[in-house]
């Protein structure tokens, strides 16, 4: 079996902007490349959930989500890090109805769990909202807000 890190995206990985899809919108947390490498060598899988309600509210699609994950993986290689899948929800409950994907719900580290042999007790998870880290709870992972353990990592490593 496998250990994971599942990682929230938007407030976790990158600089929360509000629905960010776009690759010149993106900007990465300070030092979580350097966090996700670390887990990398450690032979974790890295894997992000995220919810993109933007999806279902017609401002962008899956696609553009798509190539933003493709650009994320592109610039993680840089410092030869990488993460090995990316969830997302594109459900919001007032546009599409309800889902079994979109966090709190466990959806998304359920089909993780499935496709990549992880074994629960061995796993964490960071996220910025409280639903991140319900879900994870949910399903049995340690689950831990990014900011506390950011800064600690980042102070060890400078």
């Amino acid at each position: 079996m496998n250990r994971a890190l599942f990682l929230d995206r938007d407030g976790t990985i990158n600089i929360d902007k509000g629905h960010v899809y776009r690759i010149e919108d993106f900007e990465f947390i300070s030092g979580i490349p350097e966090f996700i490498k670390q887990y990398n060598n450690k032979e974790y899988k890295v894997i992000v959930i995220t919810n993109q309600a933007g999806i279902a509210k017609g401002y962008f699609t899956a696609e553009d989500v798509n190539k933003l994950h493709k650009h994320i993986n592109e610039e993680l290689n840089k410092i030869g890090a990488h993460i090995d899948a990316f969830y997302m929800c594109p459900h919001h409950p007032d546009y599409t109805g309800v889902c079994n994907c979109r966090k709190p719900k466990t959806g998304m580290i359920e089909r993780a769990i499935k496709e990549f042999n992880i074994n629960v007790s061995q796993s964490i998870l960071y996220g910025d909202k409280p639903w991140d880290i319900e879900c994870g709870l949910r399903c049995g992972i340690k689950s831990y807000y990014i900011d506390t353990v950011l800064s600690d990592f980042k102070n060890k490593i400078s």
